[in-house]
């Protein structure tokens, strides 16, 4: 009964050049924004299970639980699992990059049938990004899920009664298995009738360039930001754990923004943008965008609420602007 589902969802991709990527990361945006502008915008009207289920973490939901929501809730410390899968996923895709410069040979067969299933079908799915900048690109990914496999394993302090919904939890495993299919659905050596090309620096413009110290600039201050939020909780002498209460941050980005580690967040993949400037990309950046603003929204709104003394030049997400 699967394989006959699986040839039929095949067969529908093929006939109408269905980009199942595109589908999910458009799907993502369109949730995140419709629930998160309802709860941002109107919040007291809506339902309590539904609040319940959306809101996580410091700005989690406070009053009456609904049963079931309650039932499909886990510690937010297992957010940790998203960057174990991560890692490795990430690392196999830079394995068949580094395969294919030596090989310069297209992906195995098994690789193309799946990217062709997930990225339009055989006969739609066409290069967009050369080869260079899709490897440069895949290592600068998994560095970042190595850098966040690291934090969250071993120096991030997850408060025990911290809870996300189920909901959450799926959405954090499918970003990271669709994210990393669309660095190689449009790129050369991963598509159908393409070989790797040698690699050269040549093929990296002045623009990608700039790009990349954005990237990795981004990815420095994300863990500055992290190493800020991670004292707080901290005794500044012993480095023991002192407690697990939500404190005002200050220094460094924190001065400008709420969410800095956001910020940072949404910079990094505009900068992966002019490496894998195809549209699969592009759907991903835009849904890292949305999901990372209206996380900021209610993140600068519970900081107001909660420290009447909070800096009033501060801004959500994009310093002096929103």
């Amino acid at each position: 009964m699967l394989m006959d589902f699986y040839i039929i969802l095949n067969r529908f991709i093929e006939d109408y050049n269905f980009n199942l990527l595109n589908f999910i990361f458009l799907s993502f945006t369109i949730v995140i924004v419709s629930f998160g502008s309802l709860v941002n915008l109107v919040e007291p009207r809506l339902p309590n299970f539904l609040r319940q289920s959306y809101r996580y973490g410091k700005h989690s939901h406070k009053g009456p639980t609904n049963y079931l929501v309650n039932c499909t809730e886990m510690p937010k410390s297992w957010f940790k699992h998203f960057y174990a899968f991560a890692l490795p996923w990430s690392v196999l895709a830079l394995l068949l990059m580094v395969h294919g410069s030596v090989t310069k040979a297209e992906a195995p067969e098994f690789v193309l049938r799946f990217l062709d299933f997930m990225a339009g079908g055989r006969a739609n799915r066409t290069m967009q990004v050369d080869f260079t900048c899709a490897l440069v690109a895949t290592v600068l990914m998994t560095m970042q899920c190595g850098r966040r496999f690291y934090e969250t394993h071993f120096i991030q302090i997850f408060a025990k009664n911290s809870k996300i919904n189920l909901s959450h939890y799926l959405v954090g495993y499918m970003h990271y298995f669709c994210a990393i299919l669309a660095l190689l659905s449009n790129s050369q050596g991963f598509v159908r009738g393409t070989k790797p090309s040698a690699l050269s620096l040549s093929y990296i413009t002045l623009l990608q360039s700039i790009c990349i110290l954005i990237f990795l600039n981004s990815c420095l201050q994300q863990y500055k930001s992290n190493i800020i939020l991670i004292n707080l909780r901290k005794d500044a002498k012993t480095g023991a754990v002192k407690t697990e209460q939500h404190l005002l941050p200050s220094g460094g980005f924190f001065d400008l923004i709420s969410s800095p580690h956001m910020f940072f967040e949404i910079k990094m993949y505009i900068a992966l943008l002019a490496l894998l400037p195809s549209t699969t990309w592009f759907f991903v950046t835009v849904w890292v965008f949305c999901n990372q603003l209206m996380n900021a929204l209610l993140t600068h709104k519970w900081y107001k609420e909660n420290f009447k003394n909070y800096p009033k030049n501060r801004r959500a997400l994009i310093p002096f602007i929103l």
